[in-house]
């Protein structure tokens, strides 16, 4: 189904280490506005959805997994050198005496991702809705990601992270515009 080549959607840079970031970081990793939230999200729904939106969502959930491994990168490079004391200091004692430095899916205050964060009610409408609601709390979260770091290097990761949460955002209303016309359609049998 995929053809994985083994580099990141866009680079990863950070300037240092900063397990602080890293925390805040995995919100999008393991919330419930996250990239894993969103792909499983999105992939899920093209089951009830018309055809016409089905490659959208395809495409939008297949992007999010992309994300979701930059999000994984980003943490990682931000903890790799980070003493045990830095870790707890940020607030990740925790997570890394039950975790050492694997990632798992939580959100920033440490809370397991969960299945009940993934919305699918079966009503195109409905669910591209909830798509752009999804869409926009992730491009807000970017956006204070940004402004809680001076580290210009990840800067540019979240930037590129915070610009497609928007484009999504219109590729779904433009979805959205498809269903209505649609729906309108008179349908001759």
């Amino acid at each position: 189904m995929w053809i994985y080549d083994k580099k990141l959607q866009y680079p990863v840079r950070v300037s240092k280490c900063d397990p602080r970031m890293a925390k805040f970081l995995m919100e999008q990793y393991g919330g419930a506005d996250g990239e894993l939230a969103a792909a499983l999200r999105y992939l899920n729904q093209r089951y009830s959805i018309p055809d016409k939106v089905i490659g959208l969502l395809t495409d939008i959930g297949t992007e999010e997994f992309a994300h979701l491994e930059m999000i994984a990168t980003m943490v990682y490079k931000l903890t790799k050198d980070a003493t045990p004391q830095q870790l707890e200091e940020a607030g990740l004692g925790a997570h890394f005496a039950n975790h050492d430095g694997a990632l798992f899916y939580e959100n920033a205050a440490g809370v397991p991702w969960t299945a009940s964060y993934i919305a699918a009610k079966g009503d195109p409408l409905a669910d591209l809705y909830e798509d752009i609601a999804a869409e926009e709390k992730a491009r807000a979260t970017y956006q204070w990601l940004i402004d809680m770091t001076d580290d210009v290097d990840l800067q540019d990761g979240l930037k590129f992270l915070r610009e497609r949460e928007i484009i999504h955002a219109l590729r779904f209303r433009e979805a959205v515009e498809i269903i209505k016309e649609k729906r309108e359609e008179k349908t001759y049998y």
